[in-house]
C-alpha cells in the first residue's frame, strides 16, 4: 500500500503537463540504475552515429511513416 507522502507526491505530479510528467519519470527511472554502464552508453553513442552517417551518405534504406503505418495496421488486423 503507497504512503501518504507517495499519495501526496503522486497527485501533484498528476496536475503537471505531459511533458513535465514525461521529464519527472525518466529521472525517477534512471535514479534506479544504481550504476550506469559507461560501456552500454558508448555503443549506443557509436550506433546513433553510425545510423546518421548511413543516412547522410544514402546509403540506409529509409521507409516513409505512412508505409510503416499501413504495414503496422495490416499486421495487427491478422489473425494470428
Amino acid at each position: 500500500m503507497a504512503s501518504y507522502k507517495i499519495n501526496k507526491v503522486m497527485n501533484e505530479a498528476l496536475k503537471m503537463p505531459v511533458a513535465d510528467r514525461a521529464l519527472l519519470a525518466e529521472r525517477l527511472i534512471r535514479s534506479l540504475d544504481k550504476q550506469q554502464d559507461t560501456d552500454v552508453e558508448a555503443a549506443w553513442q557509436e550506433e546513433i552515429e553510425r545510423r546518421l552517417r548511413q543516412i547522410d551518405s544514402g546509403s540506409a534504406e529509409l521507409i516513409p511513416w505512412e508505409v510503416v503505418r499501413d504495414s503496422l495496421r495490416k499486421r495487427l488486423r491478422e489473425p494470428r
